[in-house]
């Protein structure tokens, strides 16, 4: 009977390449993106703040809530 003498780390090397292999195949689908890509997303982010901006009724900087016990323009304060 012949033995073959067999390195076991060769064998867990391979498996953990395997495992990167797959977690850089599922990394680049979430979240590799050209940047043609990126700048459209962007742009239609933008485009979206710029809409929703323009139909506020009032800012929300600008506008003082009447109930609001720590507003120091309140007249009813002492």
């Amino acid at each position: 009977m012949g033995s073959n003498v067999v390195n076991l780390n060769k064998f867990k090397k391979q498996k953990a390449k395997a495992t990167r292999v797959k977690q850089a195949e599922t990394n680049r689908r979430l979240h590799g993106r050209n940047k043609a890509e990126r700048a459209r997303d962007a742009l239609q982010k933008k485009q979206l703040e710029a809409s929703v901006d323009g139909a506020r009724l009032e800012s929300t900087s600008d506008a003082s809530d009447p109930n609001d016990p720590s507003d120091p323009s309140d007249p009813s304060d002492p």
